[in-house]
């Protein structure tokens, strides 16, 4: 059942017995009545789109400020005095250091910031493991297998990184206290082919799950087979929140890797893309001061130095820690409306029948979204029929293969509200109209 009632009150309207207990002659009559109501959608041409997690454009306006921060007359050096039109400065300059530091909950000297993107990093980070190995370790590209665990459902773009060089990537359960941990433990120290996994540990896309501090503490104390094994830990919504009190927060993972005497188990990986603008951003990379400095050794042959006026223009625009935070509250008044919308229209068309779930996250930007097995790539397909875009059904499996068939992402950010709110009622229609069909046909 959907999360508990932490921060809203819900409707209750429409709770019905659940469609498993209705004689097949109730769920005809069901079934005939949401048809009729589908084809009148349809005859409305909707053209909406709840496919992929983008801010919406009063989002983006927040920022605008930050291109009137630096102009022609602006002073473009940085603290240190160096000049940020020019080349160098290869980890990042002093106060963008700080500022992400303070973002990412860590010391400005386990951190290297690079340009607009953490997936590039993480990509960067899979490509150098490959060709030259971690800190001395044999190149993933002389090995006969490679594996990557993979937490389920997640963030697409992750397994699609670890598929595109090759590397098997091996599903873990996500709970509610983040992954099975006991599965986790167990695969990590009995195969050394296993060299790392992909988390998303606060407000996790999509079920907007955090891990729990046991959970951070059993990462921190795994005993990889692999010494060159590391958890590649996507921090993306740190500062995400939708709700100012009601807040997650985990254990900063890199401080307890060193409690626990494995420092350099961990890459923590964090950006700025959705909090100013996606593309043109910032992003950055903390870790052990061993693995930054194997980090370095490569990314001085790569690059002189990253951009570092777009650097400066972050900091100018939110000065410190301060104003991101207040910078964030904004961005959470516009999305709160949103997910809340989404969750009551859930609960009140589908509340009590037994035919769907949902997580009610307080942060982040999913919903994760589940049918009965097997017939969540037919809802996604009747919401297309009837013009709406979903993320595709299995997305968040590696290689799209859920073998459950029951999980749908639920990007609520980039729609008006009003166009959200009917993207939804159709979401639960077609979540309706297909379980009802699945029932009868498992009936005959």
């Amino acid at each position: 059942m959907p999360a508990g009632d932490h921060h809203k009150k819900r409707s209750v309207r429409n709770i019905m017995k659940p469609y498993a207990e209705l004689t097949k002659e109730e769920l005809t009559e069901i079934r005939t009545q949401l048809r009729a109501e589908y084809k009148k959608i349809q005859n409305k041409d909707l053209n909406l789109n709840m496919a992929r997690g983008k801010p919406c454009v009063e989002q983006l306006d927040l920022s605008m400020g930050m291109m009137d921060v630096l102009n022609s007359d602006s002073d473009l050096r940085c603290e240190d005095g160096a000049d940020c039109r020019n080349y160098g400065v290869l980890a990042g300059i002093p106060e963008a250091l700080e500022l992400m530091s303070d973002m990412m909950e860590v010391p400005k000297d386990h951190l290297i910031i690079y340009g607009n993107s953490s997936l590039n990093i993480m990509y960067d980070q899979i490509a150098r493991s490959f060709t030259h190995g971690v800190m001395g370790s044999t190149p993933w590209c002389k090995l006969d297998k490679v594996k990557f665990l993979c937490v389920v459902p997640g963030y697409d773009r992750h397994f699609r990184i670890t598929q595109y060089f090759g590397i098997e990537n091996v599903p873990v359960p996500m709970l509610e206290t983040g992954p099975d941990m006991d599965m986790v433990e167990k695969l990590v120290s009995e195969d050394e082919s296993i060299k790392g996994i992909w988390c998303v540990p606060k407000y996790s896309n999509p079920t907007g799950n955090s891990y729990s501090d046991e959970t951070v503490r059993r990462f921190a104390r795994l005993k990889p087979a692999a010494k060159d094994f590391r958890i590649y830990w996507d921090n993306a919504y740190t500062v995400h929140h939708l709700y100012d009190i009601d807040q997650d927060t985990i254990i900063e993972i890199l401080a307890e890797c060193k409690r626990a005497g494995n420092p350099d188990l961990v890459y923590k990986f964090a950006s700025t893309s959705k909090v100013t603008f996606p593309g043109s951003g910032i992003a950055a990379l903390a870790s052990s001061l061993n693995n930054l400095e194997d980090i370095k050794n490569q990314l001085g042959v790569q690059t002189i130095g990253h951009d570092k006026v777009n650097q400066l223009r972050h900091v100018r625009f939110f000065k410190d820690i301060h104003g991101l935070v207040e910078h964030m509250r904004k961005h959470a008044d516009i999305l709160r409306p949103k997910f809340e919308a989404v969750e009551s229209i859930l609960e009140e068309e589908l509340g009590g029948l037994g035919i769907a779930r949902w997580t009610n996250p307080k942060g982040g930007y999913f919903i994760s979204f589940d049918t009965m097995d097997g017939c969540a790539k037919e809802v996604v397909l009747k919401c297309a029929k009837a013009g709406v875009a979903m993320t595709p059904a299995g997305a968040t499996w590696p290689g799209g293969n859920d073998p459950h068939d029951s999980n749908i992402r639920i990007a609520p950010s980039f729609p008006p509200i009003e166009d959200l709110k009917t993207a939804t009622r159709l979401l639960a229609l077609c979540t309706k109209l297909t379980s009802v069909e699945k029932l009868l046909e498992t009936a005959e």
